[in-house]
C-alpha cells in the first residue's frame, strides 16, 4: 500500500501508456492495418502449411476448405462452430483419427478457423480418375459451386492437393503450396518492403505459373 501511495503518478503514468498502446494495436486491427493484417495472414500460412505438411508425412487424411468471397454459411451450419486462430496443433488435432471431428472439412474465414466437421456436397463430375475417394470429390464440388479453395491430404498416399474452380492440382510439395497459400490470403496491394524481403518466393511463383502456362 505504502510503494502504491508514494508511486502513484508513476504507475497512472505505465498503465495509461500500456492502455494507449493496447489500444492503438486494436484500432489497427479494426482499421485493416496493412502490416497487422500482413503479420496475421503470414502466420496463417506458416502454420497451414505446417499442418498440412506434417498430416501428409504421417498420411493423415485432411480436408480444409478457405472461405473466398462466396459465404459458406449453410456448410459450416452442417458442421461443429469452432471459431479459433488458425494453429497447426490445432488442424492436427482435428484431423487426428478416431477423434469427434476428424471426418469432414475444416473451415477457414479469414485467418480463423470457424468451424470443423463439416458436410459437403460431392462433385457430379463422372470423369474424374477412380482412385480419388470422398474426401477429394467434396472438394472438388464445393469450388463448383463456391469460389472456394479447398487443401486436400490423401490417407492413402500422403499426396497433397488443391482444389480450385472445378479443378484439382495433385503432388503439391511445402514451397509449392506456401505459394499458393500465400496468393489466397495475402493482399495485392502489399508494401514494396514486403516484396522485396520475400522476392524469392514470388519468384517461385511466378516461374510456376509460367510453367503452367
Amino acid at each position: 500500500v505504502v510503494l502504491v501511495v508514494l508511486f502513484q503518478k508513476e504507475l497512472r503514468s505505465a498503465l495509461e501508456q500500456i492502455g494507449r498502446a493496447s489500444s492503438t494495436r486494436l484500432d489497427r486491427i479494426r482499421q485493416g492495418d496493412p502490416r497487422v493484417r500482413i503479420d496475421m495472414r503470414e502466420k496463417c500460412i506458416s502454420e497451414l502449411t505446417t499442418a498440412i505438411t506434417n498430416l501428409s508425412r504421417r498420411r493423415v487424411g485432411a480436408l480444409v476448405v478457405i472461405e473466398q468471397q462466396t459465404g459458406l454459411k449453410d456448410v459450416i451450419e452442417s458442421g461443429t462452430h469452432i471459431d479459433a486462430e488458425i494453429s497447426a496443433p490445432l488442424i492436427e488435432n482435428i484431423f487426428e483419427p478416431n477423434t469427434p471431428l476428424h471426418d469432414g472439412a475444416v473451415i477457414v474465414r479469414g485467418e480463423r478457423i470457424v468451424a470443423a466437421a463439416c458436410i459437403l456436397q460431392l462433385t457430379d463430375d463422372h470423369s474424374l480418375s477412380r482412385e480419388l475417394g470422398t474426401r477429394h470429390r467434396a472438394a472438388i464440388g464445393i469450388t463448383e459451386s463456391t469460389d472456394a479453395v479447398s487443401v486436400i491430404v490423401s490417407e492413402e498416399t500422403g499426396i497433397i492437393s488443391m482444389a480450385r474452380d472445378g479443378k484439382l492440382t495433385r503432388y503439391l510439395d511445402t514451397k509449392s503450396l506456401s505459394i499458393l497459400l500465400t496468393e489466397l490470403f495475402l493482399p495485392d496491394d502489399l508494401p514494396p518492403a514486403w516484396l522485396s524481403s520475400h522476392s524469392s518466393l514470388f519468384g517461385a511463383r511466378d516461374k510456376k505459373q509460367k510453367e503452367d502456362s
